[in-house]
């Protein structure tokens, strides 16, 4: 066989196994492709990237690191989060080139049971995170921060994410009240060059210092959004876009009055959308969409509550103009039960980004979070940090009803694992009761594992009162990708032997 053909077949399979997704296509005897069945194998390595928690010098920040125990991923591996500016340069020792250790926030020990950290004050930089072997498929790290008092005071939460080239935020704001800033990550040795695009109601807010913004290498640019545009606007959808290089991105949006939150990205742009988990007791509901077509969008909007999908009265539909933002203020669309939003087109499907600011509480003691629109849990995903009261589980079947597997991990500091099966009925939204580890100590995590039936989407709000605030965060559980799908080994490659 061609050396070529050979290298290029192994190549793509190491890929795979790293990345993402890979399938091998071969030419058949009568010249046409035949796609072979690709084994699906554990993930060898993930990198996550945590955004600078707070500037506030009162804020306490904890790190909480997951894996789940997957078949097959061997016995060897590690995992950390380090700050950004302290990343290796490459050697297996852990050190930088002057020979200086880098001190890790969180090094877990083993899969199945969370490892913790924390910090404090506003020094705490960004964090930057590598697992390898068996701690790498499905490797989860929630950043959870608590500030007692000032601007954006409250519960604030996020799950740290991989690095890309495009992000999605609607939501955001550069409204009087409102300081939101986002956070560029750059993990490499290289620097990064990135543009950010707002779009308000009437499109795209011009702006001359918003393109060819450069993050230096292992570094972490907080940029304030009102720097970037004139006039205040109450709903901004951010665009961020890599020319070079590759970010993790995610917007703080601090409140003067009713706290603050992580905004995490929008799902890719779909033309049907879910937003699961919004809080019974939510007291505001706003929905931000973004159409980035050259077509306007009409959307259907429905909530999936316990009983069913319902309408809600007065807020029926939103039109989306193309390359503008548009809100519709839904009030308190749960009235005291589950639910979640789902977003569908009204005729032709046009691609959209959307996401939910939500409120609870009422005067003086409110607090804010955010729910962005997720991608289903098509094989597994998991919520850490979750303690032995507060964590609220939501799980939304919006087509057919399905089955999910629901796993509680081991505690941090002790405690066993244990598993229930629920049943979710088509078309509704369920805080289920999720277990709880047997003899529990410290934090724990939550996966959550289709088992038969439709689609399903999740979300976990994790809850604490401070004062009267109902301090609140949520984030959502997209798929954690801890498998990819790799050629077979024994594939027929006969007939590459004639390229």
């Amino acid at each position: 066989m061609n050396r070529t053909t050979l290298s290029l077949i192994a190549g793509a399979t190491a890929l795979a196994a790293v990345t993402g997704f890979a399938t091998l296509k071969t030419p058949d005897a009568s010249g046409g492709d035949t796609t072979r069945t690709a084994a699906r194998l554990p993930v060898e390595r993930t990198s996550l990237l945590c955004p600078q928690p707070s500037t506030s010098d009162i804020a306490d920040t904890a790190y909480t690191s997951f894996t789940p125990v997957a078949e097959g991923a061997g016995d060897r591996g590690k995992a950390e989060l380090q700050a950004a500016t302290a990343e290796s340069d490459g050697s297996t020792d852990g050190k930088k080139s002057g020979g200086k250790a880098a001190k890790p926030v969180v090094r877990p020990k083993e899969p199945g049971k969370p490892a913790t950290g924390d910090t404090s004050g506003a020094q705490t930089p960004a964090l930057v995170g590598t697992a390898e072997g068996k701690f790498a498929p499905g490797w989860t790290v929630q950043e959870t921060t608590d500030v007692a008092v000032g601007t954006g005071r409250g519960l604030l939460g996020t799950n740290c994410t991989a690095p890309d080239t495009e992000f999605w935020f609607p939501g955001a704001s550069t409204a009087e009240d409102r300081s939101d800033y986002v956070h560029l990550t750059n993990p490499d040795d290289s620097a990064a060059v990135v543009d950010i695009d707002l779009y308000g109601k009437d499109g795209k807010l011009k702006s001359s210092v918003a393109d060819g913004i450069t993050v230096q290498p292992h570094a972490s640019e907080p940029i304030l959004l009102s720097t970037l545009a004139g006039d205040p606007q109450t709903n901004l959808t951010v665009h961020v876009t890599v020319r070079s290089g590759r970010v993790g991105a995610a917007v703080q949006a601090l409140d003067d009055k009713i706290g603050g939150d992580w905004l995490a990205a929008s799902t890719d742009p779909a033309g049907t959308l879910v937003l699961p988990g919004i809080p019974k007791d939510a007291t505001s509901v706003r929905l931000v969409a973004f159409a980035p077509g050259d077509t306007d969008a009409d959307l259907k909007v429905r909530l999936a509550s316990p009983t069913g999908l319902i309408t809600p009265a007065g807020s029926e539909t939103l039109h989306v103009k193309a390359g503008m933002t548009a809100a519709a203020d839904l009030g308190d669309v749960t009235r005291g039960e589950a639910g979640s939003l789902v977003l569908t087109p009204t005729d032709s499907s046009v691609p959209v980004v959307a996401a939910l600011r939500v409120v609870r509480g009422k005067g003086d003691r409110q607090e804010t979070a955010f729910i962005p629109a997720t991608a289903p849990v098509s094989a597994r995903a998991t919520a850490a940090d979750n303690r032995a009261k507060g964590s609220t589980l939501a799980v939304t079947a919006p087509g057919d009803g399905a089955k999910i597997k629901v796993t509680a991990s081991a505690g941090s500091e002790g405690g066993s694992a244990v598993t229930k099966t629920f049943t979710i009925k088509g078309g509704t939204t369920q805080n289920v009761e999720a277990p709880v580890p047997s003899g529990l100590k410290g934090t724990y995590a939550l996966t959550v594992e289709p088992v038969s039936g439709g689609p399903v989407y999740a979300s976990r709000m994790l809850a604490s009162t401070q004062d009267g605030v109902p301090g609140f965060t949520v984030q959502t559980l997209p798929d954690d990708r801890g498998t990819v799908a790799v050629p077979e080994a024994a594939q027929d490659l006969s007939v590459l032997l004639k390229q």
